[in-house]
């Protein structure tokens, strides 16, 4: 049975990222007092900044907490587009200090060659996920599984048994590492975090249509194994 996407609207992100956190915090520490730990997969980029914040600043057993990243640019963590850097400033401090953080960049010269490493560290990583926060660029893809990039169709085989793969966009820059389709699909609830109208735009379109090849957020919207929960403000 196909999951129905719930969705949740809100005028600012401010009351979006209150709500959302609090949620958040809600599940990991039911995971860790049902499970002794929990797993929480993040994404990079602006949006999630001020829930970032949020999360940081609720107390819960932080230190039972194992987070990694949905995708990562293949850059250093001094770079302004790393993923890391920006979840080490924003979510790891305060309240979330003592979280345990695994990122996906290593030290090879290219995804490609770190993909195997990546895959190997990960697989000790807690599955199944209790939460993944996934966001949406203007062109559909989610993670890194961008529209038309050449290993688009391996990385959304539920069947590959591959963990993460390099991906090499058409539409951004910077090559990339990121978590398969059927890891991102290995978890207890997804929530895709949105913002502004033209992000709405693209989510109903999303909706409207059957190519994951066009728009591979397709993939996660348009499927029977978690919960989708989308959080979205107007500005």
């Amino acid at each position: 049975m196909k999951i129905v996407p719930q969705f949740h609207e809100f005028a600012d992100q401010q009351t979006l990222c209150q709500k959302l956190s609090h949620r958040i915090c809600a599940a990991l520490q039911k995971a860790i007092e049902e499970r002794g730990k929990a797993s929480l997969v993040v994404s990079g980029g602006s949006t999630p900044v001020p829930l970032f914040a949020a999360l940081s600043g609720i107390f819960i057993k932080w230190d039972r907490v194992f987070i990694t990243l949905a995708d990562e640019r293949w850059v250093e963590v001094s770079d302004r587009d790393s993923n890391e850097a920006s979840v080490r400033e924003h979510l790891m401090k305060n309240q979330a200090e003592g979280a345990h953080f695994h990122g996906l960049k290593n030290s090879h010269v290219s995804a490609i060659d770190g993909e195997s490493k990546c895959g190997k560290e990960l697989a000790s990583f807690p599955r199944p996920f209790d939460i993944v926060i996934l966001g949406m660029g203007p062109d559909g893809h989610t993670a890194s599984l961008f529209p038309r990039a050449n290993r688009l169709s391996e990385a959304l085989d539920m069947g590959s048994g591959r963990l993460c793969m390099a991906m090499t966009p058409v539409t951004a820059p910077h090559n990339r590492i990121t978590l398969t389709l059927p890891v991102l699909l290995d978890s207890r609830q997804i929530y895709l975090h949105l913002s502004g109208k033209e992000k709405r735009a693209v989510y109903e379109k999303s909706l409207g249509g059957n190519s994951i090849e066009e728009m591979p957020i397709r993939a996660v919207l348009d499927q029977d194994k978690v919960p989708v929960d989308v959080y979205w403000a107007a500005k």
